[in-house]
């Protein structure tokens, strides 16, 4: 079943590209690049951006996934709900203090703000740097056409 026509699928992750994107596969479509919709991970480059990674890779790595579309990023990646193992990759990753809740999305996933908060608070992840810096703020001072 094709992510494009349908809102929900399960697909097989076939590969992991750093803490908040991966590529899955879905039926017999071509494999599809995805973007978990609400958080922000760390770069590669950044502190804790392999251990994101790392992380996302264990949970989701050749394991099936619900991912339930919620439309595309500028870069043509679909924007995603995924659910591997029956556990949801955001909410793990920001449990973990391996992603930030996007700004813009705390409004709209006021549970996935409040793990954010708590990670925080106990300084777990990345947040036991004195000063985390956010993903996007990164971007912007070391552009790299590799960021999409």
């Amino acid at each position: 079943m094709s992510l494009v026509t349908a809102a929900i699928a399960l697909c097989l992750i076939v590969s992991v590209g750093d803490g908040d994107s991966l590529s899955a596969r879905c039926g017999a479509e071509p494999v599809q690049r995805v973007r978990i919709a609400a958080i922000d991970a760390p770069e590669l480059r950044q502190a804790y951006g392999a251990k994101a990674r790392a992380h996302l890779a264990r949970l989701c790595l050749r394991q099936q996934a619900r991912v339930t579309a919620q439309g595309h990023d500028k870069y043509g990646r679909l924007l995603a709900q995924v659910s591997c193992r029956g556990r949801d990759a955001a909410d793990e990753q920001v449990v973990a203090g391996l992603a930030w809740v996007h700004p813009s999305q705390a409004g709209t996933h006021p549970a996935l703000a409040r793990a954010a908060v708590r990670a925080r608070q106990t300084k777990v992840g990345l947040w036991a740097q004195k000063r985390p810096l956010a993903p996007w703020t990164y971007r912007q001072r070391h552009p790299h056409p590799t960021y999409r």
